[in-house]
């Protein structure tokens, strides 16, 4: 007839043979002793990894402070064409970190939407909103024209040809009363109607759904 009693199990390492084991050392104690090990190696691995991981990502939840950037007086600046000017978008890393504007002064028979103290003067971003290619504009053909892909815009920036899924961004604009200079604020994203959004990475929409499927770039600058 078979025993029904299991064997008591002995509660010592060394009966049991386990590896390392040494007199009078429990299984509780073993167990013990393993936990806090893998806790401390836990506590030692997070000290290291934890604040590399706050450094690498803490650019993207810091908005970058803008400051408005004269670039001439408004006299210097049509309302049929467009003027190049060389402006800073990411301050600390010297001429890398320039990017080229096209300014006009508004012109109410074309220009829309509706006026405010920030877009008296119309400044478009030279980044194409297909991949982000530079675009250089054709004043013969009113165009701006992106030699990448084919992306072409109209004189307002917006879509007229190729692959690009919204309009050329664009950069806040002002008089400055104290200086009479142009000066250019933070970038912003616009839709087919020309509303204005938190910067957006090129190839995102901003129509229909594609507002709500791409949220806005954390590390930009607001709305002045």
């Amino acid at each position: 007839m078979p025993n029904r009693h299991r064997e008591t199990k002995s509660k010592y390492t060394i009966d049991r043979n386990i590896p390392g084991a040494f007199e009078g050392e429990t299984i509780t104690r073993r167990r013990l002793m393993n936990l806090g090990a893998n806790g401390a190696g836990a506590v030692a691995a997070a000290a290291f990894t934890l604040p590399a991981l706050g450094f690498a990502i803490a650019p993207i939840f810091k908005r970058q402070q803008w400051e408005w950037q004269p670039v001439g007086r408004p006299a210097d600046f049509p309302d049929s064409t467009y003027m190049t000017k060389v402006i800073n978008i990411t301050p600390g890393i010297g001429e890398a970190g320039n990017t080229i504007a096209y300014i006009r002064a508004r012109n109410p028979s074309i220009d829309t939407e509706p006026e405010d103290q920030y877009n008296r003067f119309v400044a478009l971003s030279s980044r194409c909103m297909h991949l982000g290619c530079p675009v250089r504009y054709v004043s013969a053909a009113e165009r701006f024209i992106c030699p990448c892909h084919g992306g072409v815009y109209d004189f307002r920036g917006m879509v007229a040809g190729g692959p690009p899924v919204r309009p050329l961004d664009r950069f806040y604009t002002r008089l400055n009363q104290t200086t009479g200079l142009v000066e250019v604020g933070p970038r912003y994203s616009v839709n087919n109607e020309l509303r204005r959004f938190s910067p957006r990475f090129p190839g995102e929409p901003l129509d229909g759904i594609g507002q709500y499927l791409y949220p806005a770039q954390f590390d930009t600058a607001g709305k002045p």
